[in-house]
């Protein structure tokens, strides 16, 4: 039986392929989505350097492709074939697959991560399972979550349904926000938590970025408060977990 919520979400990501990218790379160096970017490899550089990774929901592949410069393996999955499209034009390795039903044996890679997905994921319990099932003993789940405890959250709730294409908007998938505390009632036995990483702590509006002075400001205190305390208030809160069992 077609699972109707997995199609629909498929259909949004399709669509949303075309658009992407538009303020990504190379256009958008010193703006929001670059930080965005910059901030989540940082949090995922000092455990993936020189191993195995697996990229739960790589899109079209511009973070896989940096994972790629410090991982001594990096592949990924993703629902849409829109934005696989895009990752394989870019010579990447990645099969079409949900992250509830990850297509690996057990203990395949060193770390798996998921930025901006599992948010979309109703689910979720399962999908932290299959990532903990395909990493190694002594590995690493980095796990990003909507924050139910930021600004950003309280804007979403308050504020209009964004366009991410010209037939869809954000309102047409399924969207979560957590506590960094709920968090832990998620895990799987098998996965124990090791700290969190906060994206987008101090930078209200993204239009901040490009103000002269101020954007290279907000740029510093992101990366320099990202593994504080003030991580459990950010607009992202990508939660680490070490899997203690197999």
């Amino acid at each position: 039986m077609v699972d109707a919520s997995l199609e629909a979400t498929k259909k949004y990501y399709d669509d949303f392929a075309s658009w992407y990218e538009n303020e990504r790379r190379p256009h958008d160096v010193s703006g929001y989505h670059a930080l965005i970017d910059d901030l989540e490899m940082a949090a995922l550089e000092p455990f993936a350097r020189g191993k195995r990774v697996l990229e739960c929901g790589c899109g079209t592949g511009l973070l896989l492709e940096r994972m790629g410069t410090f991982a001594s393996h990096a592949e990924g999955v993703d629902l849409s074939p829109g934005m696989l499209l895009k990752a394989r034009a870019r010579g990447l390795t990645v099969r079409e697959a949900s992250v509830t039903a990850l297509p690996y044996d057990d203990a395949t890679f060193d770390v798996a991560c998921s930025f901006k997905v599992l948010a979309h994921v109703e689910a979720i319990g399962d999908a932290l399972s299959e990532m903990a099932r395909v990493v190694r003993p002594g590995g690493y789940v980095l796990a990003e979550l909507y924050n139910g405890w930021s600004l950003r959250a309280l804007a979403k709730k308050l504020g209009p349904s964004r366009s991410i294409s010209s037939t869809q908007k954000e309102s047409a998938v399924y969207t979560r926000f957590d506590s960094p505390t709920a968090w832990r009632s998620m895990l799987p036995r098998s996965l124990e938590p090791a700290g969190i990483r906060g994206v987008r702590i101090v930078t209200a509006a993204a239009p901040l970025l490009r103000v002269p002075g101020l954007g290279a400001v907000l740029r510093s205190m992101e990366h320099r408060m990202m593994n504080t305390p003030a991580a459990y208030f950010a607009g992202f809160a990508i939660m680490v977990a070490k899997k203690t069992s197999a």
